[in-house]
């Protein structure tokens, strides 16, 4: 697995493992509903572009396939960290997470899943707080972590 900055011509290839990892591995925490409402299947692929090259992104390929991707502002602001379905559990989301926390300085916040909540628990996140996002008159919890550095 190789790790590498995200280029535009990924895009679409992440806008679709975004919707499948969420109707897959978020199933667990979050109802049908919530699910179709986070993950439309209905991305604005030029706002997607334009976000992930203003902010550091990077994407974990192997043999050509992407496994995951995550990104990260200038601020410290981790907005998205999505492993591909199929390869869950296999150390990407840390080597991917290990690339963006090294990419700014002080502390590190992000808008956790209850899916993901453990595993930034695990890298020393703390939950700042719990929250309700309301997405087309739908609610879903997540939360504000934090990491102090």
């Amino acid at each position: 697995m190789k790790i590498r900055q995200y280029q535009s011509s990924d895009c679409k290839s992440l806008a679709d493992l975004f919707y499948h990892t969420v109707h897959t591995i978020n199933a667990k925490d979050y109802t049908k509903e919530q699910l179709k409402v986070w993950a439309t299947g209905e991305v604005d692929l030029e706002k997607w572009n334009q976000s992930l090259q203003e902010h550091f992104s990077v994407v974990a390929v192997e043999n050509k396939n992407i496994l995951g991707f995550g990104d990260i502002d200038k601020t410290g602001y981790l907005d998205r960290l999505y492993v591909h379905k199929d390869y869950q559990g296999k150390g990407i989301a840390t080597a991917i997470c290990n690339q963006l926390e090294q990419a700014v300085r002080g502390s590190i916040i992000t808008h956790a899943s209850i899916t993901a909540r453990p595993f930034f628990e695990k890298r020393g996140y703390q939950v700042i707080k719990e929250q309700q996002v309301e997405r087309q008159g739908i609610f879903l919890t997540n939360f504000v972590m934090e990491k102090k550095r």
